[in-house]
């Protein structure tokens, strides 16, 4: 299995509700998935099994590693168009985080789309580059408005 700073997840996850946690494990495996090409049913097993990952919703993580990963190319589609570059060319960590925000926007509309855009960028900070957040931010902000038309109407940009 990768892992993307498990010390630094492990000293603070604690810290963090069950669903965030369950978001950050759901992006390790989508990161996971894209740099190793790995089955996603091997994915999930190896994270589940893994010691030491604090609290997190098993039922949310597994919805969405597995919703994410069997919509992939759907996903992708909607992503691509607000994209200043090639999905190729994001880093493994915004791929991830697009991923999944996009899964979350598109098929979890029991969540707000203000959540789902904070968590994304919660963990772009946590995980991702200087200024990677910032792109996620504007890239899932985009399709806030393209996919939650009905709930982004009348809200400003987050």
């Amino acid at each position: 299995m990768i892992n993307i700073p498990v010390a630094k997840m492990a000293t603070k996850a604690s810290q963090k509700t069950p669903r965030h946690r369950s978001r950050e494990l759901a992006m390790q495996g989508i990161y996971q998935w894209r740099v190793t090409g790995g089955d996603e049913a091997i994915i999930e097993k190896q994270i589940h099994a893994e010691k030491n990952l604090g609290r997190y919703d098993k039922e949310l993580f597994s919805r969405l590693l597995r919703g994410a990963l069997s919509q992939h190319a759907n996903i992708e589609a909607l992503i691509a168009p607000h994209l200043d570059r090639p999905l190729s060319e994001l880093s493994p960590v915004e791929f991830a985080v697009l991923l999944l925000g996009t899964f979350e926007l598109s098929q979890q509309p029991e969540v707000p789309y203000r959540v789902v855009i904070n968590e994304a960028v919660e963990l772009a900070k946590t995980f991702g580059g200087t200024d990677g957040h910032k792109y996620v931010n504007g890239v899932l902000d985009k399709l806030a408005a393209q996919l939650r038309e009905n709930e982004f109407a009348g809200h400003e940009s987050v």
